[in-house]
């Protein structure tokens, strides 16, 4: 039992290492389910998905561009707090949007 979650804990760090850190943390985890990395890969991509809509919303100028700016300063403390609640070995969501990240995500 331990070391499944040992083995979930590792995967679920990979996955806040990058976009392909989310990838490999994906490709690990699909072989054997663990309920811990599971749920880390999908606020994982929860925050890339976010960091992809502020991207885009970043191209408008001005308005765009201060949206973009506080965004990023959003998405890199969602992306601690996921980070801590991984390391923690807490099922913890992130703060604001960690909730929709499950519902939207429920399927992976």
């Amino acid at each position: 039992m331990e070391d499944n979650l040992i083995k979930g804990k590792e995967i679920a760090l990979i996955a806040y290492l990058t976009i392909i850190g989310l990838i490999i943390a994906f490709v690990m985890n699909s072989e054997k389910k663990y309920e811990f990395s599971t749920y880390h890969i999908k606020q994982s991509l929860g925050i890339l998905v976010t960091g992809l809509a502020i991207g885009a919303i970043g191209v408008i100028p001005i308005l765009g561009w201060i949206i973009s700016v506080l965004g990023s300063f959003f998405l890199i403390f969602l992306w601690v707090m996921g980070l801590i609640n991984a390391i923690n070995g807490k099922l913890v969501p992130v703060p604001v949007l960690g909730e929709k990240y499950n519902e939207w995500f429920k399927n992976l």
